[in-house]
């Protein structure tokens, strides 16, 4: 996999880590970009030897700014739409990838980057990230998920209030809000987020896979449908050899 044009792949043991080489330009999102993860996720997403992956922007200032503004001032309603589509594309293939991603924000996560942090399963801020929904400032709504991510991930008052302003709010605001799961300095965060990585790739692969499809589809089931599908998930689990392997070490341990 290796270097694409604009993302760069690094596997450090069960671990992805992708990034979004534009540092020139914010790491901003333009078609070839979100083209280029969509691809490499499509790669991750096969790759048994990936546990977990990591999505981050290179440098100190931005995980990502957002989508390509030059480009979108200069499109037709038609373009716009095929934009909005590629975009959708990708991010739910973030969203649905069959192993946990995790989002190391670094900096401005804006637009299109607040986003796709909200397409991964968890948030880690580092303390100098900004990040916000600011498309009502330029004529537009959120479209790449914003408007439906980011109600379900922080609640629907608080979306409104980022969305209607175009405000952009700090690491510890975005903590407080439940959009980040933890803040730690700049130098930190990648360690931060391996040990996380770490954690999740040490369990059960197979029982990872299978909770985070649960979570996914039970946050829009009512809570009866929920819970048969917990049942499903639970029931898969038993069929699997890891499963019984580590049940029997767990017992012969005691």
């Amino acid at each position: 996999m290796g270097s694409q044009q604009y993302i760069q792949v690094e596997k450090k043991e069960e671990v992805a880590i992708v990034r979004i080489n534009r540092p020139e330009k914010l790491n901003a999102m333009n078609l070839d970009v979100i083209k280029e993860m969509g691809s490499i996720m499509e790669q991750l997403d096969r790759d048994d030897s990936v546990k977990v992956v990591i999505v981050t922007g290179t440098g100190e200032k931005a995980f990502s700014a957002g989508a390509d503004i030059e480009y979108m001032s200069k499109i037709s309603p038609l373009e716009a739409e095929q934009y909005a589509l590629t975009g959708h594309d990708t991010l739910n293939r973030i969203a649905n990838l069959n192993k946990p991603v995790i989002a190391a924000v670094n900096g401005y996560a804006l637009g299109g980057g607040c986003e796709l942090a909200l397409s991964c399963d968890i948030r880690v801020a580092s303390k100098n990230a900004s990040m916000g929904q600011p498309e009502v400032t330029i004529g537009i709504c959120p479209g790449w998920g914003g408007t439906q991510r980011l109600m379900r991930v922080i609640g629907p008052a608080r979306a409104k209030d980022l969305i209607f302003t175009g405000r952009r709010i700090s690491a510890d605001e975005a903590f407080q809000m439940g959009l980040v799961n933890k803040v730690v300095e700049l130098p930190q965060l990648m360690d931060e987020c391996m040990n996380v990585a770490k954690q999740i790739a040490k369990n059960s692969a197979i029982a990872v896979r299978v909770s985070k499809t649960l979570l996914n589809r039970g946050m829009d089931s009512d809570i009866n449908t929920g819970l048969k599908l917990e049942i499903f998930g639970w029931t898969v689990c038993f069929t699997h050899p890891d499963r019984e392997q580590r049940m029997t070490a767990f017992v012969q341990k005691k």
